[in-house]
């Protein structure tokens, strides 16, 4: 018989690698709400959100005599 061997992406990532990635590329996270009485639209909300780590929006430019 031949031996199953589990695929690649069938692996576990840990929370931790898996935020480090997010935090290296960044992402973006949108939504809309909407708040409605009996079928009629009262409120429309939309979110829309960066979550990223600071060097990957503003790398450095190397430029030392700048203020951070």
């Amino acid at each position: 018989m031949s031996e199953i061997v589990p695929a690649d992406n069938d692996r576990r990532i840990a929370l931790v690698d898996l935020l480090d990635r997010v935090l290296a590329g960044g992402v973006v996270i949108t939504g809309d709400i909407t708040l409605s009485i009996a079928d009629v639209d009262m409120v429309m909300i939309s979110l829309r959100t960066l979550i990223s780590s600071v060097g990957s929006l503003f790398p450095p430019d190397g430029d030392s005599g700048g203020a951070r």
